[in-house]
């Protein structure tokens, strides 16, 4: 039997893993950071258990998935989830089927009621057929956003502030003018700079109505993922925290996961300051896309003619996120083949009845 791959052989197969950003496109992406081996280390600190499924050819690794498995109560067993992945060739009929029957074996063993997949493609009608071929239907309540906007970095630092709205240039400069400053957390101060992140992010929480993870959870994000693959980046003003962001980067993609801003001091734009440093930030690291992580799931249309009055939801976050240049992107969403109906059934009571308390 070939052994599993380490957490070191795994990463290096997820780093050299190219897909096609799209079905009908030959341009190769690299692959996402949910589906490294830190971001299972960081999951399973919090409850979940993590797999791996590998593909080979010639004994040389050629596709596979990180599953991640959450004991549900009352004995009902689990639930496998499979952010960003798998990791295969979608043209390839054949080991799709492969690495699938992979996941579904794993799945069965550690007794999953469902197998929920959110993969790392577009939405087209080639991907839902492709799944539904894989014996997949359409779930209901997603965990990663499914539109998103993504600027490219493949331009100078000008040309990227020329396709940004002018109003959100005009914020940047505003910001610095007004004397905010933008600096990375050290070893000396990441301890404080934890603790301001918390304050922050229970600020626009309460003001945005969503709820935010642990103090803890963010520190070992942190301690895991810096200095390498992530940044915490602070917004100050005379010496006071602002506004703060975490920035992720993995190969050539980056990706604004995690930010918060005060009530105090908002003329200042220190929001607009920090995204303006992240996405320096992930230009210096060789990245050539930055993705701002979540608008409203509308059609562009809808987004531009209702942004300007609707304040549910995300549209706030889509009013602010616009500015900055970015091409709105869908992913085809979460997909699953169920495996306990009547355990699923009140699963997604569960998850349902949890959405509409944190809406």
């Amino acid at each position: 039997m070939t052994a599993p791959l380490t957490a070191a052989e795994w990463d290096d197969f997820v780093a050299n893993f190219r897909q096609r950003d799209s079905l009908l496109s030959n341009t190769p992406v690299s692959t996402h950071i949910l589906q490294t081996s830190t971001w299972a280390e960081l999951k399973c600190s919090f409850g979940w258990v993590a797999t791996r499924v590998v593909a080979r050819h010639e004994g040389r690794p050629v596709a596979g998935a990180q599953i991640l498995f959450r004991s549900l109560p009352l004995g009902l067993g689990s639930v496998a989830y499979l952010p960003k992945g798998p990791l295969v060739d979608w043209s390839d009929v054949e080991q799709c089927r492969y690495v699938f029957a992979l996941c579904e074996e794993v799945a069965r063993a550690r007794r999953a009621i469902v197998l929920q997949i959110e993969p790392d493609l577009d939405e087209s009608p080639d991907a839902a057929q492709i799944l539904k071929n894989l014996g997949l239907s359409r779930g209901h309540h997603g965990v990663q956003p499914r539109r998103t906007l993504v600027v490219d970095l493949g331009y100078s630092d000008d040309d990227i502030l020329a396709n940004m709205k002018q109003k959100t240039r005009y914020n940047i400069r505003m910001a610095e003018r007004r004397g905010v400053s933008v600096r990375a957390a050290t070893d000396d101060t990441i301890a404080a700079d934890l603790n301001e992140f918390q304050r922050l992010l229970h600020s626009t929480g309460e003001r945005a109505g969503f709820g935010v993870h642990s103090a803890e959870y963010y520190g070992v994000l942190y301690r895991l993922f810096a200095p390498q693959q992530a940044e915490l980046l602070i917004a100050e003003y005379q010496g006071r925290a602002l506004a703060a962001l975490m920035v992720f980067a993995f190969g050539e993609r980056s990706w604004y996961l995690y930010g918060a801003s005060g009530d105090k001091e908002r003329k200042r734009m220190p929001s607009y300051a920090l995204q303006w440093a992240a996405i320096r930030w992930a230009k210096a690291r060789g990245c050539r896309s930055y993705d701002l992580w979540g608008v409203p799931d509308a059609e562009a249309n809808v987004l531009e003619s209702e942004f300007a009055t609707r304040k549910d939801g995300l549209w706030p976050v889509y009013r602010f996120k616009r500015g900055f240049g970015g091409k709105l992107e869908r992913n085809v969403g979460i997909w699953e083949h169920v495996y306990v109906p009547w355990a699923h059934s009140i699963y997604q009571r569960f998850v349902a009845a949890r959405s509409r308390a944190q809406a």
